[in-house]
């Protein structure tokens, strides 16, 4: 089923890359480090107790992303799509971890310094979008199988999880 959705979906134009490419390394991750400057700036500011462990904990969690997936993908071995020629290594997609790991630690980071209710969903929403997006990208430029896209997901989603739980449990109080 993997093969067949793929082979329907794959379409090399250059758009779909470029959707790709939004979830890779030199994209996602200076965004995570604008936000992770810009919450411990805030933080500090206002004077909270532990205000770099929001920032540090985001830092941490991204740098774990290719401890996990490297791994995975040498354990699965997974071929790529016709596309990609010849080669092991993409399962998990690590373009897609990257993805949901920037763009969503960003948007925990980001969600307790939003006032309005309008904004914090926004924000979400445009984190979906994006993550979506980059897996669109990547299976439809013939990049990954649907499945490597969709495992990185789950992935990240129970990591995401765990930060916000960490995130809920840290608080945001005065010193």
């Amino acid at each position: 089923m993997d093969e067949r959705v793929s082979h329907a979906l794959v379409d090399p134009q250059r758009f779909y890359g470029a959707l790709a490419d939004l979830g890779s390394v030199t994209v996602a991750i200076p965004v995570l480090a604008v936000v992770i400057g810009y919450v411990a700036w805030q933080g500090r500011s206002a004077g909270l107790y532990r205000w770099w462990l929001p920032p540090l904990a985001a830092a941490v969690l991204m740098a774990l992303v290719p401890a996990l997936v490297v791994p995975l993908k040498v354990l699965v071995d997974r071929p790529g799509p016709p596309v990609t020629g010849p080669g092991t290594g993409y399962y998990p997609s690590g373009h897609t971890a990257t993805a949901s790991i920037a763009y969503g630690a960003a948007t925990l980071l980001l969600l307790p310094w939003l006032r309005s209710v309008h904004v914090r969903r926004e924000v979400v929403t445009a984190c979906a979008v994006v993550n979506l997006a980059v897996g669109y990208g990547l299976v439809r430029r013939g990049y990954h199988w649907p499945l490597d896209v969709v495992a990185s997901w789950c992935l990240c989603a129970m990591l995401l999880t765990v930060l916000w739980v960490f995130l809920g449990r840290s608080g945001r109080q005065p010193k």
